[in-house]
């Protein structure tokens, strides 16, 4: 790639990642480009759809979270890494607003150009779940697909202008559900 199509490059990523986080994933792909100081075709060139673009902003996100998964594993008990992690998956989920839909989606969809990365995240947070577990603190009747549509649950509530104030306590009330006493 040509130096100036590397700077465009990062700097339409840079612009798509701060407008995504303002209007969600449904934000004007015109106002990226203006914003980033381009051509509308430039954005195109680099990505060909929105989903395309949407992957390029979300694999840094779920590849951060797949390395923090295995730092919390190293550093944490398995109820608090489990806790931590779904505490910064929400947040990650939260600052793409609206594109729970298209990672739900991608999770199956093997043809999608998110599926590898929301499969590696799927994975890491699924390590999580299963090592707490086997080390009793976590509820055995709960599998990778169902920690992920409560993690989904969680970002959607705190898209909710009505439950906002409530987002908080109601991730506590997961949280607890999802680990044991003992």
């Amino acid at each position: 790639m040509r130096a100036d199509a590397k700077k465009n490059y990062a700097q339409l990523l840079a612009v798509a990642r701060d407008v995504v986080t303002e209007d969600g994933a449904e934000a004007s792909l015109r106002d990226i480009a203006r914003r980033a100081g381009v051509g509308f075709g430039t954005l195109y060139r680099h990505f060909p759809s929105r989903e395309a673009l949407l992957d390029a902003l979300l694999r840094e996100s779920f590849d951060a979270l797949t390395v923090r998964a295995a730092e919390l594993e190293a550093t944490q008990s398995s109820g608090e890494a489990l806790v931590t992690w779904l505490h910064e998956a929400v947040a990650v989920a939260h600052n793409f607003r609206g594109a729970i839909e298209a990672m739900v989606a991608a999770i199956a969809d093997e043809g999608s150009a998110l599926h590898a990365s929301c499969q590696e995240m799927h994975a890491a947070g699924g390590r999580l779940l299963a090592r707490a577990q086997a080390e009793g603190t976590a509820r055995t009747d709960l599998d990778g697909t169902d920690f992920f549509a409560l993690l989904s649950a969680l970002a959607w509530l705190r898209d909710q202008p009505a439950l906002q104030a409530r987002a908080d306590h109601l991730f506590d009330v997961i949280a607890g559900a999802i680990l044991t006493k003992g």
